[in-house]
């Protein structure tokens, strides 16, 4: 088969473009069909697309930081993923620079061959409005639903309630429901607890909460509701992105979005990028 691969550097990074270039030559070599994001294209002067228009792709290289991968993410749908990593920690990222050229021409190669390619698959969360009509982008990471500012006199009471039945009532900045890939990230710092990236479960983290339980790891299927008084605002926010205004009372029902990331190619070490988080 015609394999289509789109290709995505991390913005303003000279490493990132020149390793582009480099797939992009030897892709096109091996009768793949090439395109970059615009900004890549632009620099590189090959042939460039928005990036969400490679959500028909066969294949998606986002080379960065995690950062980029998640970017990537949300803008290619159902898109397979290969994560080249030029950041620091890379638990997405499971391909080394130096070892970009090889494995993604052999992936795409064998995609060739036989039709398909092996992955694993990352659960998203989809945040919704219970009593209005709206619903942010896919998490990989977190939903996270706050008050109208973090710190002193910016927080909001926050119940959370588990497949209708109540975990917890309080007043805090904000709470967390993280996927076990955004276990690692923001949950991480607000003290939650790590989970391997294959377990399947998610995690419900308060934050400063004034009358605290420890995080609660739940069934992936679980629906979790996220109501929010005490407050004139609030905010309900996707992956530190995607931002909804709340007019409290509001709620908020976080579940498993339909889709998933495919990431393909070689996974990262989860116990590997633990070594480097400071």
């Amino acid at each position: 088969m015609d394999v289509a691969v789109g290709i995505v550097a991390q913005r303003d990074n000279e490493r990132a473009q020149e390793l582009a270039a480099s797939l992009v030559d030897a892709l096109e070599r091996e009768g793949a069909s090439v395109v970059v994001d615009e900004a890549t294209g632009g620099a590189i002067g090959a042939t460039a697309v928005p990036v969400d228009a490679m959500a028909g792709r066969d294949i998606v290289v986002s080379i960065g930081g995690d950062g980029t991968l998640l970017f990537v993410a949300r803008e290619v749908g159902a898109a397979p993923i290969i994560g080249v990593n030029l950041g620091e920690v890379g638990f997405l990222n499971a391909v080394a620079p130096e070892d970009a050229l090889g494995v993604v021409t052999e992936v795409v190669a064998d995609l060739a061959e036989t039709g398909t390619v092996e992955g694993r698959e990352l659960a998203r969360l989809r945040a919704t409005g219970v009593d209005d009509d709206w619903t942010l982008e896919p998490a990989l990471n977190e939903v996270l639903v706050h008050g109208p500012r973090r710190g002193h006199g910016g927080g909001a009471t926050i119940e959370v309630r588990v497949d209708g039945q109540k975990y917890v009532e309080s007043h805090a900045d904000g709470v967390l429901v993280a996927t076990p890939t955004g276990s690692t990230a923001y949950n991480l710092s607000e003290g939650g607890p790590l989970v391997h990236p294959t377990a399947d479960a998610l995690v419900v983290t308060q934050m400063a909460a004034t009358e605290a339980m420890p995080p609660l790891v739940v069934e992936p299927d679980s629906e979790i509701t996220l109501s929010v008084t005490g407050t004139d605002t609030g905010y309900a926010i996707s992956d530190g992105r995607n931002r909804q205004r709340l007019d409290p009372p509001a709620t908020v029902s976080v579940s498993l979005a339909a889709d998933p990331v495919t990431l393909v190619g070689p996974q990262a070490n989860f116990f590997d990028g633990l070594d480097k988080l400071e």
